[in-house]
């Protein structure tokens, strides 16, 4: 008979499709991150310029969210907006609900860069052009599903 250590790590043990999910899915990231780098360095930014400046193009945002969405120290992303302020392609301003707070924004060049860049992700759009508008709409639902998010 089997311990119940023996049969709880059988139990809590990925299947074999789980597990093709999961390397899947970081090659997925893998991919995407590469193409994003290289997106990214034909407009002379780095991967983390070019991810705050499209936060930025959603929404201006305060330096502590920012390093909040972006996962790093707040010291990292003054230096990011910084440099991105240096180009013209972010301004600070002051937050309307709370002057002491500053915000950083994208100009309209900083979202013109963004979208660019967006647009020039071929891995975004490669791979996704062989599949279905049902089988996009399909992977997109399951995406979300998968991070919790609601419609």
């Amino acid at each position: 008979m089997s311990s119940p250590q023996k049969i709880s790590r059988q139990i809590s043990r990925p299947d074999e499709l789980t597990m093709e999910v999961v390397e899947l899915i970081g090659d997925v990231v893998a991919r995407f991150y590469a193409d994003y780098e290289e997106a990214a360095g034909e407009h002379r930014l780095t991967g983390a310029q070019a991810r705050l400046l499209n936060l930025l193009s959603l929404e201006p945002l305060p330096m502590r969210k920012l390093a909040q969405k972006l996962k790093c120290e707040p010291s990292n992303v003054t230096g990011i907006v910084d440099r991105l302020e240096a180009r013209g392609l972010v301004e600070r301003r002051p937050d309307p609900a709370d002057r002491r707070v500053k915000l950083a924004a994208a100009t309209d060049e900083g979202r013109g860069v963004s979208l660019d860049l967006r647009e020039g992700l071929r891995f975004a759009r490669e791979p996704l052009a062989g599949l279905s508008d049902e089988e996009r709409l399909t992977l997109r639902d399951l995406l979300r599903r998968m991070l919790g998010a609601q419609d």
